[in-house]
């Protein structure tokens, strides 16, 4: 677990920290270049190009939810240095768990031989990360199990897929209160996937890409496999069905057994 990652305030992160004597707010919005200094707002996007690229990572704001938390993240941003205070920069701090918002697991995350052998963050092959990928939808109101699997009919030679359950519709990535409810893999649809196609990647679209029940057994199941990477908390509303370039790149964190990670689609 890394305990804190110091980054300049200039990260489009839109989050809000109670301001006190030595740390002002971390303003809602950031300010831009602009030929009038009137109104001074940047633009946040998710789509990009003319529906070419879409942004599929979720903002860190302190309501996104925790597992097995009500509180959601909580105030996790501020500014250690602030030009108020007559500093000669702002420079923000940030705390929070690696397995925050959009992000990756490694194998050291359930296996502590490889924890301890350093199959962390870092260790990651790019080249499963980035490259084609499928973006099928999951039939609604079920998880992901054999039958689910054999339903979908992905192709061999399919190495990337990410799966929009139920979550998506239910915005539960938008909602501070964990919810054990939401939709994701069975034990016997990760089999199904190990033994029956040639997926490497498999991204979803809450903070566990293994359903409540069955989560720590699905999870060390697929991180023992160590070539098998899982992208959780996807943001994939808004985006049609069919196959694109993904490009996932999660921070480079060595002893750290998962990451915050930038994903995005082109088409």
């Amino acid at each position: 677990m890394i305990p804190f990652l110091t980054i300049a305030s200039t990260l489009f992160l839109s989050s809000v920290i109670a301001a006190d004597e030595a740390f002002p707010s971390i303003p809602t919005t950031f300010h831009v270049a602009m030929t009038s200094s009137d109104d001074l707002k940047p633009i946040r996007r998710e789509v990009y190009g003319e529906r070419k690229i879409f942004d599929i990572t979720h903002r860190y704001t302190q309501d996104m939810p925790v597992w097995e938390s009500t509180e959601g993240v909580k105030p996790f941003l501020r500014l250690t240095t602030s030009m108020k205070n007559q500093s000669l920069s702002n420079t923000s701090e940030m705390k929070l768990s690696v397995h925050t918002g959009t992000h990756l697991d490694a194998p050291g995350h359930f296996h502590d031989k490889y924890y301890d052998a350093g199959f962390d963050s870092d260790s990651l092959d790019l080249q499963v990360l980035n490259g084609p990928a499928l973006l099928v939808d999951v039939p609604r109101d079920k998880n992901i199990t054999a039958e689910v699997m054999k339903s979908l009919h992905i192709p061999k030679g399919v190495r990337r897929v990410l799966f929009r359950t139920l979550n998506t519709d239910r915005r539960l990535m938008f909602e501070k209160e964990f919810d054990s409810s939401f939709a994701g893999f069975m034990m016997d649809g990760a089999k199904w996937l190990v033994e029956n196609t040639d997926i490497k990647l498999i991204g979803l679209d809450y903070l566990s890409f293994a359903a409540y029940e069955e989560a720590r057994e699905t999870h060390k199941f697929i991180l023992g496999e160590r070539d098998i990477i899982h992208v959780e908390a996807l943001k994939l509303d808004g985006v049609e069905v069919g196959v694109y370039s993904l490009h996932c790149l999660p921070l480079r964190l060595p002893g750290a057994e998962g990451a915050p990670t930038r994903c995005i689609l082109i088409k």
